[in-house]
């Protein structure tokens, strides 16, 4: 299990003010170096945070995994193709969200990830991963696309207004988890996860190989530190994993 810091938001701060900081690539160093196993960003159509010159900078000097967030369009495939990150994570994209809202729905963009998108990263060694909500006709059809992994979309869970609300979307993701498993694609997670609702996640999913967070991580860094709060998500991570193994 690995933890994936997503840069966005301190691009976020750097824009509110037009600077030229705080830095989203030094930002990455820091978490690198206090034990992050990679690096995430969006690259959003309006360029509201992350920009372009950023991620060939984040390409330049990332060490581990570099995930590309984007919507399935020409120029983000493009840019990708270019920049040759390790994985690329496909997610809807509206300009008029604040943040990625939900999953791909799979039935909707199945035939053009099929004809489009999906050849268009063949002849290259990035993997592809599909963020989808824990939805067992939607993770058949991306391991019908021969999707390499998915992303399981946490942010019902995360914002769950009752325990038993939780528990069933718990449940709901380990269910997914164990049927992307089984139908051999890689399983990672995020959105809306935080230093609370990470531990329950990952004692009941099973198979988590990438754990995506920023925001979160981001809003605690203003008080904790950033390298001090990447260490108390794996902290989390290491100490919840072997309670339950």
């Amino acid at each position: 299990m690995q933890l994936l810091v997503n840069v966005d938001h301190v691009a976020t701060l750097r824009n509110a003010r037009g600077e030229g900081y705080p830095d989203p690539v030094e930002a990455a160093k820091v978490c690198e170096q206090a034990g992050a196993s990679g690096i995430v960003f969006h690259l959003r159509k309006d360029r509201r945070h992350i920009k372009t010159d950023d991620v060939h900078r984040l390409k330049e000097n990332v060490k581990g995994t570099l995930d590309f967030e984007m919507a399935a369009t020409n120029e983000m495939i493009k840019i990708s193709k270019a920049v040759d990150p390790h994985l690329i994570t496909l997610v809807p994209e509206s300009r008029e969200e604040l943040t990625t809202e939900g999953g791909l729905d799979m039935e909707v963009v199945y035939d053009d990830f099929e004809k489009r998108v999906f050849p268009a990263y063949r002849e290259t060694d990035i993997a592809i991963s599909l963020f989808i909500d824990p939805n067992e006709e939607d993770i058949k059809l991306a391991a019908d696309l021969g999707s390499d992994a998915i992303e399981l979309h946490t942010g019902t869970y995360a914002n769950a207004d009752t325990e038993e609300e939780k528990a069933a979307e718990l449940e709901r993701l380990k269910k997914g988890a164990i049927q992307a498993h089984e139908l051999g694609m890689k399983v990672n997670a995020g959105h809306g996860l935080n230093l609370v609702n990470l531990p329950p996640l990952v004692e009941t999913v099973p198979h988590l190989n990438d754990i995506s967070i920023g925001h979160a991580l981001v809003s605690s860094a203003l008080y904790l530190g950033l390298d001090n709060t990447v260490q108390k998500f794996l902290d989390v991570m290491l100490t919840t994993k072997q309670t339950t193994n």
